[in-house]
């Protein structure tokens, strides 16, 4: 017994063993997270490409979003029927999306057909569906999806407290634009925009599954080999609103929904990011037992639940969190919202509070391993970062020695989180 023991946990270990490489396509040197797993006959390959999220929309809010969901309409010879019914008959996933910092073609197929797979991507990128019909198509179902938001209040408070916090920054407009700015865009903005931005200086591949190192290479050359060299553009990174301040919908409603942030001064390759981690786990990112949810909920019953989180992302960083209670207690539920995030400022954390979290965070590890794309996922954001390839483990161990007086040092020396501001649908 001891003997399987100990192999399942080398197993384990070649499973976890993700590495970074580079390939050079057409003169530029690209890095390549790769981790081989053969326990399924499957591969997958994310192009990632940096500074080309929706911080990257400038003057055409929303034009990352809806250049992602072009791509999605297939190529033009085919179109977007032909095109789906391609990758149908292999049973191959091949899809765009876009988030804050990074824009992301991914690639999901069985290890056979995944030959097959890279081609059609080449296809898609030689051959996007730049047709009127696609793009008024597009067009079309962004502003059927903003007249749907009309009426979901979490989407409004979220979005109005982005948009106060953020106030003329690249990140202070809806990622998915708004009626005006969708009105506005052309064909060729779009077109421009992909052209600028699915670029090898900006490219970064994750790749993983039933295949060696070498094969890894060749697929991924494969794939970059018809992008232009393109250049990059730093990341910048957008302040969090420093003053407290408060914007107030009124909506046809039966509750107030209450989202609140406040700045967070730990960037995310900080030392002490693993302090912040810990801190807001016990604040309000732990669920029941966290600080927000027993006096919110468990206490008062004001919410069903209610949460705060820390956003530590290479372009901002804050404190975050939101909550729905009845109408007539949401100025007292901001009230207390304020008082448990000053309270926890000034006292800090318990012993007590401290292990459960340290507990909590250690048991969950294995979740966070299970699958390939999530560990392929987490070496990415280590290597994007700038944390280290292997830094969760070193995390780990960093929470394991954390003493309650340097936690409370930490916690204490930041009184920003203090700085709350608040976005609130009400009737």
């Amino acid at each position: 017994m001891k003997y399987i023991l100990i192999l399942l946990v080398m197993i384990q270990g070649v499973l976890v063993s993700a590495t970074i490489e580079h390939i050079e396509v057409n003169g530029v040197k690209v890095p390549l997270i790769f981790e081989k797993e053969s326990t399924l006959p499957i591969a997958s390959m994310q192009l990632i490409f940096k500074n080309s999220g929706s911080i990257a929309d400038g003057k055409y809010p929303g034009i990352a979003s809806f250049s992602a969901s072009l791509l999605n309409e297939g190529t033009k010879e085919l179109g977007s029927v032909g095109f789906a019914q391609k990758l149908e008959e292999e049973a191959i996933s091949l899809s765009t999306h876009k988030g804050t910092e990074t824009f992301v073609i991914e690639l999901e197929s069985l290890k056979e057909q995944f030959t097959k797979g890279v081609s059609l991507l080449k296809m898609l990128l030689k051959d996007p569906n730049y047709t009127s019909e696609s793009f008024d198509k597009v067009k079309l179902l962004k502003l059927s999806r903003l007249k749907q938001k009309e009426n979901d209040f979490d989407y409004i408070a979220n979005l109005n407290l982005k948009l106060l916090v953020y106030k003329d920054t690249p990140l202070g407009h809806p990622a998915i634009g708004d009626k005006e700015s969708l009105k506005k865009l052309k064909l060729k903005d779009v077109q421009d925009f992909i052209k600028d931005h699915l670029v090898l200086e900006r490219a970064i591949v994750v790749i993983g599954g039933d295949m060696d190192l070498k094969e890894a290479k060749a697929f991924a050359k494969d794939a970059l080999m018809l992008l232009p060299k393109g250049e990059s553009s730093p990341l910048p990174f957008v302040k969090h609103l420093d003053k407290p301040e408060q914007i107030v919908t009124k909506k046809d409603t039966k509750q107030a929904y209450v989202y609140f942030s406040s700045p967070l001064f730990v960037k995310a390759n900080d030392k002490d990011r693993y302090k912040a981690k810990v801190a807001t786990f016990i604040l309000g990112a732990g669920g029941f037992g966290s600080r927000m949810m027993e006096e919110i909920r468990v206490k008062r019953g004001l919410a069903y639940s209610a949460y705060a989180v820390a956003n530590i992302n290479k372009s901002f960083t804050s404190l975050k969190g939101h909550l729905q209670t009845k109408l007539t207690s949401q100025d007292e539920a901001i009230k207390l919202v304020k008082e448990v995030v000053a309270k926890f400022v000034k006292d800090g954390v318990t012993k007590d509070e401290l292990t459960q979290a340290k507990k909590f965070i250690a048991g969950s590890e294995p979740l966070r391993n299970e699958v390939l794309s999530q560990r392929l996922n987490r070496t990415f954001m280590e290597y994007y970062q700038g944390l280290g390839v292997g830094f969760h483990k070193k995390e780990l161990q960093e929470i394991e020695n954390l003493s309650l007086e340097d936690l409370n040092t930490f916690i204490k020396s930041h009184d920003e989180i203090n700085r709350l501001s608040f976005s609130i649908v009400t009737k």
